[in-house]
C-alpha cells in the first residue's frame, strides 16, 4: 500500500500542467466588461504582440480574481502596479495596472477582490482599462492563452463541416 500511494504522489508531482475543461474563470470587473483590444499571441512567445485583453473599466473600480489561487506578484513591473495569482493546475493570471490590496502568498477565492484599478493603460482608448493575461506555466517559458477563451460564461462553438466556398471533408455526410 504504501509503495502504491509512493507512485500515485510520485506521479502527481511530475504530471504536467492540467487544462482540464473544468479550468474556468470568472470575469475580474463587474459588471461583465466590454473587450477593448482582444488577444493578439506572439510566435514566438519573445515576439511583439497583445499577450491578453484590454477590458474597459472605471478608475478605482474593484478588481476580482478569476479563480482560486495564490498571489505570486503584487507589486511594481516595468513602471506599472501588476498582480499575478497562481491558480491549481498550473495556470497564472495576471492584473494591470492595479493597485494591490493583497500580499504575495496570500490565498484568494474566486471573486475575491484583489486590487483597484488605476487610470490609463497605453493602447487603451477607454480612460481606464484592465489589462488580464494568462498563461500555462512560469513565465520563464509561458504558453500564454486568451483569458476570455477560459471565462465560464464564453460560449463555447463549432465551425460547421460544410462551410460555404470549402468542399465537404472526405466522407462527411453531404
Amino acid at each position: 500500500m504504501k509503495f502504491l500511494a509512493m507512485l500515485a504522489t510520485v506521479g502527481l508531482l511530475t504530471a504536467g500542467p492540467a487544462h482540464a475543461a473544468d479550468d474556468r474563470l470568472d470575469w475580474p470587473l463587474r459588471p461583465r466588461p466590454a473587450v477593448m483590444r482582444t488577444f493578439d499571441a506572439p510566435a514566438p512567445n519573445w515576439n511583439r504582440g497583445h499577450r491578453g485583453v484590454d477590458l474597459a473599466a472605471t478608475t478605482g473600480q474593484p478588481v476580482y480574481a478569476a479563480a482560486a489561487g495564490t498571489v505570486v506578484f503584487a507589486g511594481e513591473l516595468a513602471g506599472r502596479p501588476l498582480i499575478s495569482i497562481a491558480h491549481p493546475g498550473g495556470l497564472r493570471t495576471t492584473y494591470e495596472p492595479v493597485d494591490a490590496v493583497v500580499r504575495v502568498g496570500q490565498l484568494v477565492d474566486a471573486g475575491s477582490a484583489v486590487g483597484r484599478l488605476r487610470a490609463g493603460h497605453p493602447g487603451c482608448s477607454a480612460a481606464a482599462c484592465l489589462h488580464w493575461g494568462a498563461m500555462w506555466g512560469p513565465a520563464s517559458r509561458a504558453d500564454y492563452v486568451d483569458p476570455v477563451g477560459l471565462v465560464a460564461t464564453t460560449p463555447l462553438r463549432l465551425k460547421p463541416v460544410d462551410a460555404p466556398g470549402r468542399a465537404p471533408l472526405a466522407g462527411a455526410p453531404r
